[in-house]
């Protein structure tokens, strides 16, 4: 995705979303929203990632699909999310609309009963999930960030972190969902 270039983990907007943040509150349940209310720790902290079940994960099948990102100004960007199987999401990043050619990869995966992805000191952990969100915590450097879904063919992407002055900054993708390509 194009903003994992700027502000998403090495791997989704979302690409989505490559090393990102979540903490703003939004219609999500209280699950999602007390963790996104703890997201600003300090970097010192180690997230505590939420325990998951592949069953538990399924919950998140509503991202699958091909989406078309805005807002946080920058260009449209492009991003395809697939389940490879039970316990791995994988996020293409795409170079335009047509989605034919894919330019970036970045996989989620549940190992040991956390979701997550990336390495140790850029990657980043699953501390909630719901029916309509997930949220992630860096592992070391890095953003929180939330998928929060609106409705069948709209989701957003939402990334929290501190500036180098100490100040909380947020910002806010809209994905839509693109017409499946036959």
């Amino acid at each position: 995705m194009y903003g994992k270039q700027q502000f998403f983990w090495p791997a989704l907007i979302v690409g989505m979303l490559v090393v990102s943040t979540g903490c703003a509150q939004t219609k999500s349940d209280s699950v999602a929203q007390n963790a996104a209310s703890q997201s600003p720790a300090p970097a010192s902290r180690s997230p505590i990632p939420k325990q998951i079940t592949p069953a538990e994960l399924a919950k998140l099948r509503w991202i699958e699909g091909a989406w078309r990102g805005t807002g946080g100004q920058v260009p449209p960007f492009f991003e395809r999310y697939k389940f490879e199987n039970e316990s791995t999401l994988v996020v293409e990043t795409l170079e335009d609309e047509s989605l034919s050619k894919v330019t970036d990869v970045s996989r989620f995966e549940l190992k040991d009963g956390h979701f997550g992805s990336g390495t140790a000191d850029a990657g980043s952990v699953a501390i909630a999930l719901d029916d309509n969100s997930i949220s992630f915590a860096p592992l070391g450097k890095g953003n929180f960030f939330r998928f929060q879904r609106e409705s069948d063919n709209s989701w957003k992407a939402i990334l929290n972190w501190t500036d180098k002055n100490g100040a909380p900054k947020e910002r806010v993708y809209l994905m839509e969902r693109l017409p499946d390509k036959k």
